[in-house]
């Protein structure tokens, strides 16, 4: 019965009854023997087969044993095969001398003592099984080994990562602490001057005028507050893939002039001044909120770092979708930041030392590609940048589950 684990065993003998005989004295479990009957039929059964033992016989027609065994030897695939030969020569011809010399491990005389051939045979096929044990031992082991090794690479990377994750999560509450205490400082110091001036009777500061600044004021302070607040749900969102977007239909020109009339208070404060150019109207299902809160993103950047200088936005209508552009003539964006700029945490720090979370590109980016659009940016520094969002006018076929 042939086993995948089976030990084979070769022999070579010119007459058929030798053949059985020796077939019948060393089959058992656990082993395969093969047969052949001249030096060429076993020549290609060793060629293809992995033999733990070959009995040779000496005396045969046309290729000797002495001579298949001399081809074995030369052979790497059976170099380390066990020879034993057989022979119904006398000891007087002194072939066991020249079997040695060919490589033979023993040498049997006919007629054949059952006991030590069995015997012999079960030694030799026992040293393979050990030797086929022990490759698969160290094989196992060589794979244990490699499976570590790739698994200590993976508790590596593992470990930077969770390392750069802990980072940017110290990072993110550093920045988000001090860029939450700028406004919130500025409305307790606020509240503490009020406090003061009513402790020393002086209420009557508190006419019209001065509750219109302050309530304008803490409004700022609140609005800043509340924008880095929703931008840090959203940049949770978005990394829980909970983001949703809302279609509706909207025009895309009204909603630009809205905005830019929305901050035209910040954009004289900066001292730049928005210019649009919308062009035609456009209308497409796209979300009114998360559009807009792109546009918004875009501008308070482009205030941010315009450098008191105009701020000019476009809306196109080209074959890819609606365009819309934002140009500011700043400081522009270095090469090596311009790869970076819509990552998370990613900022470029501005003069007086706020750039924010680091979190409106990488919002803005999201909420783009979320319509299935693009976003770019074009800058060179000192000559100001260019971003441009490309959002198709029809939305993106949702992939099939």
């Amino acid at each position: 019965m042939r086993t995948p684990d089976a030990a084979k065993v070769l022999i070579v003998d010119d007459l058929p009854g030798n053949l059985l005989a020796l077939n019948a004295l060393i089959r058992r479990d656990g082993r395969e023997i093969f047969q052949a009957s001249s030096g060429e039929e076993a020549l290609d059964l060793l060629l293809e087969h992995e033999f733990a033992l070959a009995i040779l016989d000496v005396q045969m027609p046309g290729m000797s044993g002495f001579e298949l065994a001399e081809l074995m030897r030369g052979t790497g695939k059976t170099r380390q095969i066990p020879i034993i030969f057989v022979t119904a020569a006398g000891k007087e011809q002194n072939y066991a001398f020249t079997g040695y010399e060919t490589g033979a491990v023993d040498f049997l005389y006919k007629p054949l003592d059952v006991d030590a051939v069995r015997s012999k045979v079960n030694v030799f096929v026992d040293l393979y099984s050990q030797r086929m044990e022990t490759r698969r031992q160290v094989e196992a082991l060589e794979k244990s080994r490699k499976e570590q090794e790739l698994l200590m690479q993976q508790l590596t990377a593992t470990q930077g990562e969770l390392q750069a994750a802990v980072r940017t999560r110290d990072d993110f509450i550093s920045m988000a602490t001090h860029e939450l205490r700028t406004p919130l400082n500025t409305l307790y110091l606020e509240s503490q001057l009020r406090k003061m001036q009513l402790d020393r009777g002086r209420a009557d500061i508190f006419d019209l005028p001065y509750l219109h600044a302050m309530v304008a004021r803490d409004r700022r302070q609140i609005e800043a507050m509340m924008r880095l607040i929703d931008d840090m749900m959203d940049a949770s969102r978005i990394n829980s893939k909970q983001l949703s977007i809302r279609r509706v239909p909207m025009e895309l020109s009204a909603l630009l002039a809205r905005v830019v009339e929305n901050l035209t208070n910040q954009a004289a404060a900066a001292g730049s001044p928005i210019t649009l150019d919308a062009g035609q109207p456009v209308t497409a299902l796209w979300d009114e909120f998360r559009i807009e809160q792109v546009v918004i993103n875009l501008l308070t950047n482009a205030l941010r770092y315009g450098e008191g200088k105009p701020v000019e936005v476009s809306l196109r209508l080209l074959p890819q979708g609606a365009c819309i552009s934002v140009r500011d003539q700043g400081r522009g964006i270095s090469a090596p930041d311009q790869q970076r700029i819509f990552e998370q945490f990613s900022r470029v720090a501005s003069d007086d030392g706020t750039g924010g979370l680091g979190l409106g590109l990488f919002i803005t980016r999201q909420l783009v590609e979320a319509h299935g659009g693009s976003i770019s940016v074009e800058s060179r520094q000192g000559e100001g940048s260019v971003f441009t969002v490309t959002l198709p006018l029809t939305p993106p076929v949702a992939p099939i589950p």
